[in-house]
This record gives C-alpha cells, sequence and structure tokens, in this order.
C-alpha cells in the first residue's frame, strides 16, 4: 500500500508540472484514488483503534489477575500496535496531501476556463 500510495503521488506530481495534462481527467481520477484512499485509512484506523483496545486490556488483566501467562500476549498485541500506528500515521499524513493537490487541480481547471 505505501509503494502503490508514494507512485500516486510521483504521478500527480509528474501530471501536475505537464504543461498538456487534461485536468478534467486528472480530477475524475484523483476523486477516485482519494476514495480509495480514504477507505484505506478508516479501515486501518478502525483495526487499529481494535488493536490498542486488546492490548489495554490485556494489560490490565494482567495487572488485576496478575496472571504472568498474559505477558507474552501483552508483548505481541504491543509489538504488532506499533506498525499498524505507524501505517495509520503514513496513510493520514499523505491523505492530507490529496487534499492540496485536490486544490491545485481545482486551480489549473478554473485557469482553463478562463
Amino acid at each position: 500500500m505505501k509503494k502503490y500510495f508514494l507512485e500516486y503521488l510521483a504521478f500527480l506530481d509528474k501530471a501536475m508540472a505537464d504543461p498538456n495534462t487534461d485536468f478534467a481527467r486528472l480530477m475524475k481520477i484523483h476523486k477516485e484514488k482519494t476514495r480509495y484512499f480514504q477507505h484505506e485509512r478508516f479501515v486501518h484506523l478502525f483495526v487499529m483503534i481494535l488493536f490498542a483496545l486488546c492490548t489495554v486490556a490485556t494489560f490490565l488483566i494482567i495487572v488485576v489477575t496478575e496472571t504472568v501467562l498474559l505477558i507474552p500476549l501483552a508483548v505481541l498485541l504491543l509489538c504488532l500496535l506499533i506498525p499498524y500506528i505507524s501505517h495509520y500515521y503514513f496513510l493520514e499524513n499523505n491523505t492530507q496531501k490529496l487534499y492540496k493537490y485536490y486544490d491545485a487541480i481545482c486551480e489549473k481547471l478554473e485557469s482553463e476556463d478562463l
């Protein structure tokens, strides 16, 4: 997903720099891709929240019941949670970039109409 997102951002940079770009077509493509990335971001947010809740619940159970056998589970959940947070951070920040590209494409479309 990360590679795909970065390739799309590179495509946008190239398209924005090209004076022969069909910005109406680019806008259509961009809206579709933005929806796709927003959906991906939402799914990762949901999964990340579930992992965080499970991790916290496991730590609470360990503290309350003093069950040492659950420590490996807590460590495993924590090890999985950290990459989820990192990936969600990447998706969130780059989705925000897509909104800036949307504004730039709108400006190009308006200047073409004049």
